[in-house]
């Protein structure tokens, strides 16, 4: 399954937490956006590890982008730094 999240935190500690999390998951593609594709148990982790560090005033959005999707996105620009790692995901 492939998710593109995206999150608004405004506790700096808490916002570092919540991006090492998902770093360990999937792509940055924005300072506040991630591409990551996972299975149901990685899903489920996933969520168990933001729920223990997130507060309910944080606004996390998960979004399920399906495989046909997916193979749809398109990269308008791509600049070199530290997101370059997202080229699995955008076509």
């Amino acid at each position: 399954m492939f998710f593109v999240v995206a999150y608004d935190i405004d506790n700096d500690k808490r916002r570092k937490k919540i991006s090492d999390i998902l770093e360990g998951y999937g792509f940055r593609v924005n300072f506040s956006v991630f591409e990551i594709e996972l299975n149901p148990a990685q899903l489920d982790s996933l969520l168990k590890k933001i729920k223990s560090v997130s507060k309910k005033t944080d606004n996390i959005r998960f979004y399920h982008i399906c495989k046909s999707c997916a193979s749809k996105s398109f990269l308008l620009y791509k600049n070199k730094d530290i997101f370059s790692n997202s080229d699995w995901f955008v076509l």
